[in-house]
């Protein structure tokens, strides 16, 4: 199948080129998300009427991702987790749990874009690899570390409602 690419598509094509690809692939995952059309007459000349406001459209959000990954190689990921006494977490830390954490920081990072090999299973330091766009990666760096036992705050508060109040008769 012919298509003619909309947006730059990683590891595919750049916006213009005409490629060809599998029919499932461009009839499920390319026209429908606005990535690419097929190639006509009609559209060719649509396309090249537009093409200066899709390249400046493109140029543009790749300086936003520019921005917001200086922001998130700045920022302090670090993340608690429940872990036993040799360091293994009884969990483990996810491409999700980290773009929960960024965004409690105030960076709005999509969990697709963090590229983990596998789920952290181990405390540590970690080096991430964000890529936010095709033409922007970069790295964050996560600190996994032991969180606070999730029984002992119980126990202070029934300590605390067990105690008599003063004052009171």
């Amino acid at each position: 199948m012919k298509l003619l690419l909309q947006k730059n598509v990683d590891k595919l094509g750049k916006i213009g080129d005409v490629v060809v690809v599998a029919a499932g692939y461009g009839r499920n995952y390319l026209l429908p998300f606005g990535y690419a059309v097929e190639v006509t007459q009609d559209n060719i000349h649509r396309f090249e009427s537009m093409r200066r406001r899709l390249i400046a459209l493109e140029q543009e959000t790749k300086e936003k991702f520019q921005l917001v990954a200086k922001e998130v190689e700045k920022a302090d990921c670090t993340i608690l987790a429940n872990a036993s006494e040799e360091g293994h977490l009884y969990g483990s830390v996810t491409a999700r749990d980290i773009a929960k954490q960024l965004a409690s920081v105030g960076l709005d990072v999509d969990p697709k874009c963090i590229q983990l090999d596998a789920p952290i299973k181990e405390m540590g330091t970690y080096k991430v690899k964000i890529r936010l766009h095709p033409e922007v990666e970069c790295e964050a760096k996560v600190w996994v570390v032991k969180g606070d036992d999730t029984h002992e705050p119980k126990k202070a508060k029934a300590a605390a409602a067990a105690e008599p109040e003063e004052g009171s008769a």
